[in-house]
């Protein structure tokens, strides 16, 4: 797959575990002490382990300055989309332009529907989250004074005044790997967001990342407006390995250049709760990433793939 020349965005994913909440937000400042673009956080509002994650989103924007935030991904089913939009622009307004909205479906029927949520089939469910995209795009966009209304199947919203507008251009990232997702996903969204240990090959990306191109140009767009971002984990630290992202930085490094050049992902969040692990990913990782990537973009011989 092409590289789709995106700028190079790193974060991490850290669980919000309520047993230690102070724990949580010192691993958010530490993300953004190590360097790091980007701090996310898995959003179960039906588990009663973790914190809320919207007020933990909004709490850590407070205890931070430079790092961007977001949901990783927030749960459609149980936050209607017209209530999402409006929280989403003030948690851009406060937080200086920081904020981003990883968006999922759903997925957890039984617990979503134990917390009042409606039940819905896969398929149901990409067809409600393509009406929630429209909803929260058509609120944010202030500038036209017409009342806003959608006569959806899931979402109905008749006559709301827009706005307010967010502080940046949000972008809403999607959580996804069937094909009717991956397909939404060029046609409607700014970002794919799958987590590589749900993936069982790199062909599977390949393949996932071919459906949404083919999508963004049936709808008229540039493949390349959608931002390809990952989650990541593994064994970062130790000797080289032949496996992928086990070893030490400087083989992190080579394999997600190689990711970036090869098949077009241009954004890598860790998954860990550790703050040995961020310091090096934001630190030694991220960095060496970027020189290798800038060597290929530049026409300068490097050892990325």
């Amino acid at each position: 797959m092409p590289d789709y020349g995106h700028d190079l965005k790193f974060g991490s994913f850290i669980t919000p575990g309520n047993a230690s909440p102070q724990e949580v937000v010192a691993l958010a400042q530490e993300s953004e002490a190590a360097g790091l673009d980007l701090v996310t956080f898995q959003d179960h509002p039906y588990q009663s382990a973790f914190l809320d994650t919207w007020t933990l989103l909004s709490y850590v924007a407070a205890k931070t300055e430079r790092v961007h935030l977001s949901g990783n991904v927030i749960n459609l089913p149980l936050r209607p989309p017209a209530v999402l939009a409006r929280a989403a622009a003030g948690l851009d307004l406060l937080s200086g332009g920081r904020f981003e909205l990883g968006l999922g479906a759903g997925g957890f029927w039984d617990a979503i529907a134990a917390m009042g949520g409606r039940r819905l089939s896969p398929g149901q469910a990409v067809d409600a989250l393509s009406e929630a995209i429209d909803i929260i795009r058509g609120l944010w966009d202030a500038d036209n004074r017409s009342l806003f209304r959608v006569d959806g199947t899931y979402y109905r919203v008749d006559g709301a005044k827009r706005g307010p507008a967010p502080a940046h251009d949000i972008g809403i990232w999607l959580g996804a790997y069937k094909p009717r997702m991956l397909r939404l996903i060029g046609a409607k969204a700014d970002g794919w967001l799958p987590s590589l240990p749900y993936m069982k090959s790199l062909d599977e990306l390949a393949a996932a990342n071919a459906t949404i191109d083919a999508a963004a140009t049936e709808a008229g767009r540039d493949p390349s407006a959608v931002r390809r971002l990952i989650n990541i984990g593994g064994r970062l630290g130790g000797p080289r390995s032949d496996r992928l992202l086990t070893g030490p930085p400087e083989q992190w490094a080579e394999q997600l250049a190689a990711l970036t050049l090869e098949y077009g992902f241009s954004g890598y969040i860790v998954m860990a709760d550790d703050p040995g692990t961020i310091r090096a990913f934001g630190q030694e990782v991220a960095p060496r990433v970027r020189e290798l990537v800038a060597q290929e973009r530049g026409g300068v011989p490097g050892n990325a793939r």
